[in-house]
């Protein structure tokens, strides 16, 4: 049997949205675990929030860790094509990918313009499709592996989150469903991951006010609830919704 802090060892990893919040956190468990990880987000210009790639990557190094930067627009299939190409050459395999790369908007649906709303789809779902495409090409050569996208509970609960973050994860729900029975004979296991409220960098600069956010978690305390994930077999645990109120509540 594997012993934790080794149980990934050889596999090749690729998290979208890994500058920070639950994607980096996610990132340094993978390769905590002894995957070789590949941490990809956009390039930013006027950064709103704290967190670069490079960061994650030297924090990854600096534990003795494997990792490599990326920079990838999810919206863009060609990125997301390049980006994944990429991971398979340099490691001949690609084993997990993890979608932590999400638009949130806080705005009510008087408030949501146009190019709100169709930013939010282009990330939340448009970018899970061509992120699954991309991944499973590269999976079935090397027998299987995991993709996993993270959602919400507002997906499928009116009032927890605005009209476009809601509507865009519901889309994403369906779709992880349709892609988990399309892609089970490959070996390839597509799930979701809830992480519930989250004391990420984007939550400290975006809920302000009286929101008191020390109650919830950190990212590093609901990471291995995705590393749990990537543990499973893929062809008996694929299209679920996993969160970290069930791997705290006693999964292991």
């Amino acid at each position: 049997m594997t012993t934790p802090g080794a149980r990934l060892a050889g596999r090749a990893a690729l998290v979208f949205g890994a500058s920070r919040g639950i994607g980096k956190g996610v990132a340094l468990a993978l390769a905590a675990e002894g995957a070789g990880v590949t941490v990809a987000a956009r390039r930013e210009g006027d950064r709103q929030f704290p967190g670069l790639v490079e960061e994650t990557v030297a924090e990854i190094r600096g534990a003795g860790g494997t990792a490599e930067a990326a920079y990838c627009d999810i919206a863009d299939s060609a990125d997301v094509a390049a980006a994944v190409r990429d991971v398979a050459r340099r490691h001949g395999r690609l084993d997990i990918v993890v979608n932590s790369a999400v638009f949130i908007s806080y705005d009510k649906l008087l408030e949501i313009d146009d190019a709100t709303w169709r930013r939010g789809f282009e990330i939340n779902v448009h970018g899970a499709f061509f992120i699954t495409r991309e991944a499973a090409k590269a999976m079935i050569p090397s027998g299987g592996g995991h993709i996993i996208h993270l959602t919400g509970s507002g997906a499928r609960e009116v009032g927890v989150v605005n009209e476009l973050t809601g509507a865009s994860k519901a889309a994403l729900e369906r779709f992880v469903r349709g892609a988990a029975q399309d892609l089970r004979p490959h070996a390839i296991a597509v799930n979701l991951f809830d992480p519930g409220g989250v004391r990420t960098e984007r939550a400290l600069v975006l809920r302000r006010g009286n929101f008191d956010l020390s109650r919830f978690p950190s990212p590093a305390d609901v990471a291995p609830a995705a590393v749990h994930i990537a543990l499973q077999d893929p062809k008996a645990f694929t299209g679920q919704i996993y969160s970290y109120s069930q791997h705290s509540g006693g999964a292991s």
